[in-house]
């Protein structure tokens, strides 16, 4: 009997035994990679955010009021820094653009369709602002301390849809940590 070139079952098993061992190795590695990048998008966000309100006040020589002094980042909120507000009292009257925002992607973050601005993860940015202008602002994020900025922003890992408490810990962002 003449033997054929080619594979055995048993070889082809093995093979794509290797295979699935290597990928669920793999998989941990990747998830976390993700999860890191997604972290370093939300921290960008946060940061940009507090920036533009805080050029608005240099600009303007107050802070954006629409939407009160904390709270969620929801699109009336955002007008003002968007340059889109149609309030010339206590919008943008110069129509300048202090942060530009694209739409929501799956792990990207951005405005979703109710217009509030959210992270990588789907859950929405929350703000405080120094609506008193003593310096200083108590209810930012889970730090209960006062802190010495304008404008604070954080993200709120509790509403991230099936996470685990580490992984609410090690996604939480703020602008002033």
């Amino acid at each position: 009997m003449k033997s054929s070139p080619a594979f055995t079952l048993i070889e082809l098993l093995v093979v794509i035994a290797i295979i699935g061992i290597l990928m669920a190795l793999l998989f941990p590695a990747l998830s976390t990679a993700m999860d890191s990048a997604k972290r370093t998008q939300a921290k960008n966000d946060v940061v940009q955010l507090a920036t533009a309100i805080t050029a608005y006040e240099t600009e303007y020589g107050r802070l954006p009021t629409n939407g009160g002094a904390s709270g969620g980042v929801s699109s009336t909120f955002l007008e003002p820094l968007l340059g889109v507000s149609t309030n010339t009292n206590s919008g943008n009257p110069r129509k300048i653009v202090f942060i530009e925002l694209n739409a929501a992607k799956k792990g990207k973050g951005g405005t979703n369709t109710n217009g509030a601005f959210v992270d990588p993860w789907g859950g929405a940015y929350q703000f405080s602002i120094d609506s008193d202008y003593d310096n200083s602002i108590t209810n930012a994020g889970t730090n209960s301390q006062s802190i010495r900025k304008r404008a604070a922003v954080w993200n709120a890992p509790s509403t991230h849809s099936n996470s685990t408490a580490a992984q609410q810990k090690r996604r939480y962002v703020t602008s002033f940590e």
